[in-house]
């Protein structure tokens, strides 16, 4: 057995250990950056603007890569904090070093706080690989969130509970994967855990307002946090981000670039069942929990990690490294055949199976959380989860008609696309010359375009015009376009001519977005308006003064452009969408609203 973990040790540190070494690779670049830019005392809301991001990713020396710092809390980056006054591939190879120590750690824990050999938990990782060996490849996070929760499990072996408690709240600050082990606190009534998580979240909370101001992050709160949770981090309908949540966006949801044929497009019928289907986990794992008091320590612990990464709305291949933690307390706690379904499970959970439409990693996680609640729910009485049930229904129903009356409010309801393309996950910050309509869009990577880029919709041709660097925020000025050209750690205004599809430099002009635009007619005003729950926008006359809503819903819509001959506005908006990726939008100034 120690040969063959020696020779799959060695097998790891020549392919996956090495290629993370040498290269910088999403995801390490955006913690890397957002630290970066704490150090500077930069917004926190910036760090949510994809376009302000690339800009921040050049000027910290990472060039020609996209990324954001989508999905994350405000706290995600806090542990690279140390490591962002070196450059960016050295604070890599320092975390990668720190992370094979954590995992070292997880290993040593696990073998004292269970009967397993540390040979065995070793072979675990091993049937992992593939999420062990991406975590590397990419820099990821969830090595350093496996070693927060085997620590949290081992403290309360040691009868800690209240410091168990403490080390999940931390890493609820910094990754919201642990933020539901409050309901498994409560519900196995252990209090003095619920108060140490709370109080390490009340923690979490000052550092942040500390280090950010109470504005920046009640707009995390309000508007960043429940896009997370709705499932909108990078693309909600890739089925390589294997969730619930993705499933039904497929399956139910119509968006013309990204999911343009959904098996049934009923939006009503996606928002009851994703909120049936999140709600149900919660509820059921709670009651389960809580009628099994007895019932032993680690199955109930494994029981709630796995509710955890089912609930969550953005997985990838890195993410199921979490599982070795479970899957080790289970396979302690039963027999060799369930051991082995177990292990087995494990290993088709990280593996990197095809198709991904088929959703090939979601089905055994989910089969795996109902066969460990089995034995859970048999102490359940019928009253109980019947009036579980009903609630569960309820309140689904009662979402959704709250999210349908702002999903009616959302430009794809009235409005076309425009320059639509399949598969673009940005279009946005339109631009309208006498030469047609220029945008800022995400590059083909398939094509060495990890970059931003302009694209150049005439008649009905779409065409792309790259260069060595980010092109960002293309605006139309006194019939000209100009462009910030990001490459170098540095950025120029850029004058572009599409007669030469050619760009020269010109005097820097530091410009903002454009909160509103008046019509070349001067008749009217398009103006954006932040809501409780995103940005709207709304047209008014000139004469009257009158207003109405343009665009709206609980997305946020922006870059109003006006059509030169003052019939339409073309827009961007990340509605239906991933959060700050957008699509671009064309409103007829006679269009009834």
């Amino acid at each position: 057995m120690r040969v063959l973990l020696l020779i799959a040790f060695l097998l790891f540190v020549s392919t996956a250990f090495r290629s993370g070494w040498t290269r910088l690779s999403t995801d390490f670049p955006n913690y890397y950056t957002a630290a970066v830019a704490v150090r500077e005392h930069k917004q926190l809301r910036n760090f949510y603007d994809w376009t302000w991001f690339a800009g921040e990713m050049n000027y910290a020396g990472i060039e020609n890569q996209l990324g954001a710092y989508a999905a994350q809390t405000p706290l995600t980056m806090l542990p690279l904090l140390p490591l962002s006054g070196l450059t960016p591939i050295t604070a890599k190879r320092v975390w990668l070093v720190l992370n094979l120590v954590l995992l070292a750690a997880v290993v040593v824990m696990l073998a004292r706080c269970t009967n397993l050999w540390w040979e065995g938990i070793a072979f675990l990782l091993v049937c992992g690989y593939s999420s062990l060996a991406s975590n590397f490849v990419y820099g990821q996070y969830y090595v350093f969130l496996l070693f927060l929760l085997t620590f949290m499990f081992y403290l309360f072996t040691k009868s800690s509970a209240g410091r168990g408690g403490f080390v999940a709240g931390l890493a609820a600050g910094m990754k919201l994967y642990t933020a539901p082990l409050l309901i498994y606190f409560a519900a196995k009534r252990s209090w003095a855990a619920a108060a140490g998580m709370l109080a390490a979240v009340a923690c979490s909370g000052a550092i942040a307002v500390t280090l950010f101001g109470p504005g920046d992050v009640l707009y995390y709160l309000t508007h960043v946090l429940p896009r997370t949770l709705e499932g909108g981090s990078i693309d909600p309908y890739n089925p390589g981000v294997p969730t619930l949540s993705t499933l039904l966006h497929r399956l139910f949801l119509r968006e013309p670039e990204l999911n343009p044929h959904p098996v049934l497009d009923s939006p009503w019928l996606f928002f009851v069942l994703r909120t049936a289907l999140q709600l149900s986990i919660v509820a059921f794992t709670a009651l389960g929990l809580a009628a099994g008091r007895s019932s032993n320590l680690r199955r109930d612990f494994a029981w709630a990690i796995i509710s955890l990464v089912l609930l969550s709305t953005s997985t990838a291949s890195y993410t199921f490294i979490l599982l070795l933690l479970p899957i080790a307390l289970l396979i302690e706690t039963t027999s060799i055949w369930k051991s082995a379904y177990f292990a087995a499970t494990y290993t088709l959970v990280c593996a990197n199976l095809k198709p991904a439409w088929l959703f090939p990693k979601l089905w055994p996680l989910v089969i795996l959380y109902i066969v460990v609640g089995v034995s859970h729910w048999r102490a359940v009485r019928g009253w109980p989860a019947v009036s579980v049930a009903v609630a569960v229904l309820a309140l689904s129903w009662a979402d959704a008609r709250l999210r349908m009356s702002e999903y009616v409010k959302e430009p794809g309801r009235s409005y076309s696309h425009i320059a639509a393309e399949e598969g673009a996950l940005f279009s946005g910050y339109p631009a309208i010359t006498r030469s047609g309509l220029f945008f800022q869009a995400m590059g083909d990577y398939r094509k060495g375009q990890d970059r931003y880029v302009l694209r150049w919709l005439h008649g009905d041709r779409i065409e792309t015009v790259a260069f060595q660097g980010s092109v960002l925020h293309p605006v139309a000025v006194d019939g000209e376009l100009l462009v910030d050209l990001v490459a170098s750690r540095a950025s120029r205004t850029m004058r572009f001519d599409p007669a030469g599809a050619s760009a020269a430099p010109t005097p820097r002009q530091d410009r903002q977005e454009a909160a509103s635009a008046v019509s070349p007619d001067g008749k009217w005003t398009v103006y954006a308006k932040s809501s409780p729950v995103g940005q709207e926008l709304w047209l008014q006359e000139s004469a009257t003064r009158k207003a109405r809503l343009l665009a709206g819903g609980a997305c946020n819509n922006s870059s109003p452009a006006w059509a030169l001959d003052s019939s339409a506005i073309i827009f961007a908006s990340d509605c239906d969408r991933a959060f700050g990726l957008p699509a671009l939008y064309r409103a007829p100034l006679s269009a009834p609203r």
